[in-house]
């Protein structure tokens, strides 16, 4: 449905040229939604503006349902947008226009009669929750209201694909998880394709099947979500997983020197991973009642779902007998589990008593 081959953009300003995106390459399937992270800066929101060429790329390729889009004419290039909605972060209503004539405004500009507006404009406000707002202005209107015009008006043309470029970055926390659900069940309903752009986790974490990371004009990292969420390999994605799931050790070894080897007093401690049926596995019983001699301190645990797939974290530390505790490694190992050795840390004696198991 779209796809990107060494997307560079190069603007030219009084102080030099910057170099936005460099040799971007990404494929998005049709009926996706697929989320691009990035600090502020990254390149982000004129990645997702090269797709329908609000932005036109210095180099490269933009492939969008079979269409060239590098190649097409302005009138030829008028007809293709018509095919991509776009909603964004601060709305851009017509402050004179009511919700009504927002929502019928691109309609209007492609010359459509006032009946098949009607017709058209009619069901969207139900679709969006809107039907008794029609005759009411943006000023109106709370921020959750002003965006589901937006996303109303972007469906108007019945494109194939939505673009939502930081669509919730104004709005309050409930209200972003009820536009997020909104924007999810559009995408069921219509089978559109959604390229949503963010610098929260949450939000992808919340609708998106892939994520790709952009980082200083570059694709870091993509995948599926879960993969990224359960596996993340590059500097900048840890860093915005750790804003939902900390990836700190506990309060009482923080500061505390890593050894690779054991020292006096201290603990092994692992890093464990759950995927689907195996987080509600008693692992670690099981474990301590394989391993003679093992003791296995329960550090930090928490469990939390993505896309229905049941995905817990635990931090543990184990000591005991060496033999026990390779017994313990290896006994994992066999396991649906995923374990990163963090090393040999010794407690703070003032951060606390922590749970025994075992």
């Amino acid at each position: 449905m779209i796809k990107l081959s060494g997307i560079e953009k190069i603007y030219d300003t009084p102080s030099g040229k910057i170099h936005a995106l460099k040799g971007i390459d990404l494929r998005i399937e049709k009926g996706e939604i697929y989320g691009i992270i990035g600090l502020s800066g990254a390149g982000k929101s004129t990645l997702v503006r090269c797709i329908n060429m609000l932005e036109r790329p210095t180099k490269g390729e933009v492939i969008v349902d079979n269409l060239d889009m590098m190649k097409l004419s302005e009138s030829e290039l008028r007809d293709a947008r018509k095919n991509i909605g776009m909603i964004f972060q601060h709305f851009n209503l017509l402050s004179s226009a009511t919700v009504y004539d927002n929502i019928a405004f691109p309609l209007t500009l492609s010359g459509v009669s006032s009946g098949e507006i009607e017709k058209k404009v009619t069901p969207l406000l139900e679709l969006v929750g809107l039907a008794d707002k029609a005759k009411q202005y943006p000023a109106q209107l709370s921020g959750g209201q002003k965006q589901r015009v937006g996303i109303a008006r972007a469906l108007a043309s019945d494109p194939k694909i939505l673009l939502c470029d930081e669509a919730t970055s104004a709005l309050d926390p409930q209200t972003t998880k009820s536009i997020l659900a909104l924007i999810k069940d559009i995408n069921k309903k219509f089978k559109l394709t959604v390229v949503v752009i963010t610098h929260e986790m949450q939000v992808i974490k919340e609708i998106c099947d892939k994520v790709a990371v952009i980082s200083d004009g570059v694709i870091a990292e993509r995948g599926d979500v879960l993969d990224v969420f359960t596996n993340p390999q590059h500097a900048i994605t840890k860093e915005f997983i750790s804003v939902l799931l900390s990836n700190e050790l506990p309060a009482a070894f923080r500061g505390n020197e890593i050894s690779e080897t054991k020292t006096p007093g201290s603990l092994l401690l692992l890093r464990l991973i759950f995927l689907g049926e195996s987080a509600d596995d008693p692992v670690l019983a099981e474990m301590i009642r394989a391993c003679d001699g093992l003791e296995c301190t329960m550090l930090f645990g928490n469990l939390d779902e993505i896309h229905g797939v049941p995905f817990g974290r635990m931090i543990v530390g184990l000591s005991g007998k060496e033999s026990a505790v390779q017994n313990a490694l290896d006994f994992l190992g066999g396991k649906d589990v995923r374990v990163e050795v963090i090393g040999y840390v010794r407690r703070n004696f003032s951060g606390g008593e922590q749970n025994v198991v075992g």
